[in-house]
């Protein structure tokens, strides 16, 4: 684990723990306050991908009764800035530019949000993450892409 970086050995440190990734999915969420809506928690945390969960709950319905889409985007930012902490190497820095949905079904149930890019997709310029999140039944029902600005960091 010498040559994690602080992310991903946090995230292995905890999930040796009862409740570990719950934990890590609630530092997480202080980090970046606005993920708390939707209480999520981060099921799966390798280099180079995260998968994060939101249960189907009322605080996350839209008009009829299915998780809203803008509750699963949230998601799929956290799962996507998840996966960049534990995967970017120690040279460079990250910064959203935009995401691109197509929503392809209800979700009626469960979701699971992945997010997940290829090694030697870290260089400056932009960057496409590759994101989906599935219904409990593996129905895709949002996939997209989160574009990222990737540049070298400054030196000290």
């Amino acid at each position: 684990m010498s040559n994690m970086n602080k992310t991903l050995s946090l995230y292995h440190k905890l999930q040796k723990y009862p409740f570990g990734k719950k934990i890590f999915s609630i530092i997480v969420s202080r980090i970046a306050p606005y993920f708390a809506t939707i209480s999520p928690y981060i099921s799966e945390l390798s280099p180079n991908q995260c998968t994060c969960l939101i249960k189907k709950r009322k605080k996350v319905f839209n008009h009829i009764k299915t998780v809203h889409v803008i509750a699963i985007c949230n998601g799929l930012e956290m799962a996507m800035g998840v996966m960049a902490e534990s995967s970017i190497p120690k040279h460079l820095r990250w910064i959203p530019k935009g995401m691109t949905v197509d929503y392809t079904a209800k979700a009626g149930s469960d979701i699971r949000c992945v997010a997940k890019v290829n090694a030697e997709d870290w260089q400056p310029g932009d960057m496409l993450v590759n994101i989906t999140a599935y219904d409990e039944n593996d129905v895709v029902v949002v996939k997209g892409t989160i574009k990222l600005w990737i540049s070298e960091k400054p030196s000290k």
